[in-house]
């Protein structure tokens, strides 16, 4: 894969403040893996809880509200045990062009390592937290899918996910993304691998798309990227580009050559980067990143 030029905003983590602190003090203990819209002079932030394995991993999905990007005050709640899944991890929230509220939950299917991902769908965010959930991407026997993160277009629902395979227990850390196109964002048809991990480089065992900024035929993306199964849990953040093509679909990304950001805090994870371009025209940035005493917490800062 080649490199190429990327304007997108990454985190400075100076000028951030902590938005959501997680459910305990010890690693594995987060809150995360956000996803942001702006709808009705708002921000809407839907995000993950987790403890540690063996305390009850993604224990809820959280939709959230603010007027001013960093206030949020909790609109719905939604446990795991809605989905029978062992664990959730990224949701993301969308408000269609006919003002439905959606939320795509990453749901873990129990005493596997496969993912699924299943929609939610109601008239506000508070009607989420009782919706009834439908799976929309399934994966396979082979592949789990996970952490979607979704644009709309007058080309149709564009979405991004991270595909792991399941051939081996031991790789089911490995990811590549992948891209899918679909009407009405409830069938999903795949069309290409977005991004691959690279050889020899920062994010070669795995790479996972976390926010799209879409601006006319050219789309910016964030990513997590981790060299090693030993970062799992611990990835840092670059960037890529690409563009649309004639059938109105995007083509692969291609990765920034700059250097990912972590966090201070060792091991110096920093992941799951939302872009929201805020009612006054600002922009802000939500990520999850580890601190000091090995928990992460879901941060924000001025894009």
């Amino acid at each position: 894969m080649t490199t190429g030029t990327s304007t997108l905003p990454l985190p400075a983590w100076d000028d951030s403040v902590v938005v959501v602190e997680p459910p305990g003090s010890e690693p594995g203990a987060w809150s995360g893996a956000p996803s942001s819209i702006v709808a009705d002079g708002h921000v809407y932030l839907a995000y993950r809880l987790r403890l540690p394995i063996g305390a009850g991993r993604g224990i809820a999905n959280v939709v959230a509200r603010s007027a001013d990007g960093v206030t949020f005050t909790v609109l719905a709640e939604i446990n795991k045990d809605t989905f029978g899944a062992e664990s959730l991890e990224r949701p993301a929230i969308v408000r269609t062009p006919e003002g439905r509220w959606r939320l795509y939950v990453s749901a873990a299917t129990p005493g596997t390592k496969h993912w699924r991902v299943d929609l939610l769908e109601a008239d506000t965010p508070e009607g989420l937290a009782t919706a009834t959930p439908r799976t929309v991407l399934a994966g396979d026997e082979a592949r789990g899918v996970k952490d979607p993160v979704l644009h709309h277009d007058e080309h149709g629902w564009h979405l991004w996910a991270s595909v792991h395979p399941l051939e081996s227990w031991d790789d089911a850390d490995r990811m590549t993304t992948e891209y899918f196109t679909s009407p009405d964002g409830v069938l999903w048809t795949w069309r290409r691998t977005a991004l691959a991990g690279r050889s020899g480089e920062w994010d070669a065992r795995g790479v996972r798309v976390s926010s799209v900024v879409v601006d006319g035929d050219e789309v910016q993306a964030a990513y997590d990227g981790r060299a090693t199964a030993g970062e799992n849990w611990e990835e840092r953040t670059g960037a890529a580009r690409g563009v649309r093509l004639p059938d109105g679909s995007f083509g692969p990304l291609t990765a920034a050559d700059r250097p990912p950001l972590g966090s201070p805090h060792a091991p110096g994870g920093l992941r799951y980067l939302s872009l929201v371009t805020m009612p006054d025209g600002s922009g802000r940035m939500y990520y999850e990143a580890t601190r000091a005493d090995g928990a992460h917490d879901l941060r924000s800062e001025r894009a």
